[in-house]
C-alpha cells in the first residue's frame, strides 16, 4: 500500500475559519484568537517556524505557516477543498480487503470512491454543546443568548451587561475582550480552574519551561502527595486563586488550565467578576447557587465546549462500549476486523495539537501499510481500561480523552522507532542529550532517529532558544539569555532533598 492510497477525511477539507459568522459543520474561531502553545512546541517536527515569527501567534499567522508547509511539501494537489464528506461505510468486502466507500459532495454533485484506509482528522470543535436543559428558566429569559462558537468580536456588546457561562480558554478570552466595551461582565463557573500566564519563569514561554522530560519524570516519580503539593504550589505562584474566586474544586487534578494573561487584572479592575454555577434564570436575571443575583442581563454567552460527532460515520465504530468513545491510544477502534481506520487529533493534553497529530498519523500510516501490528482486541480493551483509570486519577471525570503529553508521545514514538534513546544520546552526544532531557520536549525530538528521521533535527533542538528569543529582542541590550539547565537541576534537587528530610523528620 502506498501513502497516496490513504485519505485524510475531514468534515470539510479546510481547517478552522474566521469569518463574520459561524458555518454549519465547520470549526469556527473569533477574530482575536492567539495560540496557547509557543511556536517551538507546536511546529511540524521537520519544519520550524521562521525566526521572526512571534512565540504566540495570531490565528492568521498560524494559517500562513500551515499554507507554507502545504506548499513546500507539495500537499495541495492531494487536498480537495470545499468538499463535504457525506458518508463513510465499510465496503461489502471489508472483512477481506478492509476497504471503505466514501461519498463526498462538491457543487451539489455526489461522488463515491473506494479507499484502502481512512484517517478522520476533523477534530472536536465543530458541534457546540449548548446545555439549555441544565438551566431552569432559560426559556423565559428575554435577552439574547448564544454559544461561544457564534461569537466573533465584541462590538455588538458595547455598553451591555454580559454573563459568560464556562471558565475555559474561550470563555476567559471572550470575557476579557468584552470587559473593555461592556458595562459589566460576569463569568459563571461550576468548578473553577487554574489560570496560567503564557509568560513563565524569567519571561520564557510556559511550555518551554514546563513541558520537559526531567519535569515529567519528577511528576511521575515523586509520591502523589508531594507531586500534588508541588503542582498546586506552582499553579498558585502567579496569584492566589482563592482570592479571585477561581480556585478549582479539586486543585490537584491535572485538568487543562486556562491560559489568559489578563484575566486576573480584569478581575482586580472590577470589569470581570467570578460567580458560581447558575441556579436558575428569570426574565432578566441570573440567580447563582450562592443566592446572589446578576440583574438586567442583556446577553448570555455559553462557553460550554463541544460534543464529539462524526455524522458521516456509524456511531458504533467510534463509540463501541456504553456509548463512550473507545479507541486504542485514542486512535484505533479496537473492535474493527481490519485496522484501516484511525482517528487523528482527538486526544487532548498540555502538548500542542500539530506534533501530536503528526506522530499519530505516522503510526497510523505504518499500521495501514502492515509495517506495525496492533495488539489483540482483548489486549487493546485492557489497555483502554487501564488508561481510563489513570485518566480519572490525574484528570478527573470528563468526556475528553486527556493524557500526559510526553508519556503519550514517547509511547507512540516507541511503536515506530522514533522515541529518542536518552541513554545512548548521553553516551554519544552529551550536548544534545542535556537539551533533550532537561530542555523543552520539542517536536524535533521525534525526528532524531528511526523512520522519518530528519537531518536538521539536532540543529533545530540546539538552536530552539535562539528562535524563541529573537522576535522579542527587537532592541538588543546585552547578550541574549537562555535557561541554565544545571542551575535548575540543582535547585530542584536541593528542594527535593529538603522535602525528604522534613518528611523523614516527622514520619
Amino acid at each position: 500500500m502506498k501513502w497516496q492510497d490513504v485519505i485524510q477525511v475531514l468534515r470539510l477539507l479546510v481547517s478552522c475559519v474566521s469569518s463574520d459568522h459561524a458555518e454549519e459543520g465547520r470549526a469556527s474561531i473569533y477574530q482575536s484568537v492567539f495560540t496557547n502553545s509557543s511556536k517551538e512546541m507546536m511546529c511540524f517536527p521537520d519544519f520550524p517556524y521562521p525566526d521572526d515569527y512571534p512565540n504566540y501567534m495570531h490565528h492568521s499567522k498560524l494559517q500562513e505557516y500551515i499554507k507554507t508547509f502545504a506548499q513546500k511539501k507539495n500537499l495541495l494537489r492531494y487536498i480537495q477543498f470545499e468538499t463535504l464528506v457525506s458518508s463513510i461505510k465499510k465496503c461489502p468486502s471489508f472483512l477481506v480487503t478492509g476497504q471503505w466507500e466514501v461519498v463526498s459532495e462538491k457543487d451539489g454533485k455526489q461522488e463515491s470512491t473506494i479507499f484502502d484506509a481512512i484517517m478522520i482528522c476533523s477534530g472536536h470543535h465543530v458541534y457546540p454543546n449548548l446545555p439549555t436543559d441544565s438551566f431552569p428558566g432559560l426559556h423565559q429569559f428575554q435577552g439574547h443568548y448564544l454559544h461561544s462558537r457564534d461569537y466573533k468580536d465584541p462590538d455588538a456588546f458595547t455598553g451591555k451587561r454580559v454573563l459568560v457561562i464556562g471558565l475555559g480558554n474561550s470563555g476567559s478570552d471572550i470575557a476579557v475582550e468584552l470587559s473593555r466595551l461592556a458595562t459589566q461582565v460576569v463569568i459563571s463557573t461550576r468548578s473553577g480552574s487554574w489560570v496560567m500566564s503564557r509568560v513563565w519563569d524569567n519571561g520564557y514561554p510556559w511550555d518551554m519551561v514546563y513541558v520537559t522530560r526531567f519535569a515529567s519524570f519528577l511528576r511521575n516519580a515523586l509520591p502523589s502527595f508531594v507531586s500534588d503539593w508541588l503542582y498546586v504550589k506552582k499553579m498558585n505562584t502567579w496569584f492566589k486563586h482563592e482570592n479571585f474566586g477561581l480556585m478549582p474544586l479539586n486543585g490537584s487534578l491535572r485538568k487543562e488550565p486556562v491560559f489568559n494573561d489578563e484575566l486576573p487584572s480584569r478581575i482586580l479592575c472590577g470589569t470581570v467578576s467570578i460567580k458560581p454555577n447558575v441556579k436558575e434564570f428569570t426574565e432578566t436575571s441570573a440567580v447563582f447557587e450562592d443566592g446572589t443575583v446578576f440583574e438586567a442581563i442583556d446577553s448570555i454567552i455559553f462557553a460550554t465546549g463541544y460534543d464529539y460527532a462524526y455524522p458521516f460515520l456509524d456511531d458504533s465504530i467510534i463509540k463501541s462500549r456504553n456509548n463512550e468513545v473507545t479507541l486504542f491510544k485514542g486512535i484505533f477502534p479496537p473492535l474493527m476486523e481490519k485496522p484501516t481506520l484511525a482517528v487523528i487529533g482527538l486526544v487532548q493534553s498540555l502538548g500542542a495539537a500539530i506534533p501530536t497529530a503528526d506522530l499519530q498519523a505516522r503510526w497510523a500510516a505504518k499500521v495501514f501499510a502492515n509495517s506495525c501490528t496492533l495488539p489483540t482486541t482483548n489486549e487493546m480493551m485492557d489497555d483502554i481500561d487501564e488508561k481510563m483509570g489513570k485518566k480519572l486519577k490525574w484528570f478527573g471525570q470528563s468526556q475528553t480523552l486527556q493524557t500526559d503529553y510526553i508519556t503519550y508521545m514517547d509511547e507512540l514514538g516507541s511503536f515506530i522507532g522514533a522515541k529518542p534513546n536518552i541513554p545512548w544520546l548521553f553516551l554519544t552526544d552529551p550536548q544534545l542529550a542535556l537539551e533533550v532531557y532537561f530542555g523543552p520536549c520539542s517536536p524535533y525530538q521525534f525526528r532524531l532517529m528511526g523512520p522519518g528521521k530528519w537531518d536538521g533535527a539536532r540543529n533545530a533542538i540546539l538552536t530552539q532558544w535562539d528562535r524563541t528569543v529573537k522576535p522579542t529582542r527587537m532592541r538588543a541590550v546585552g547578550k541574549a539569555q537562555r535557561p541554565q539547565h544545571f542551575y535548575n537541576l540543582l535547585r530542584i534537587l536541593s528542594f527535593s532533598v529538603l522535602l525528604l528530610a522534613v518528611w523523614l523528620t516527622f514520619y
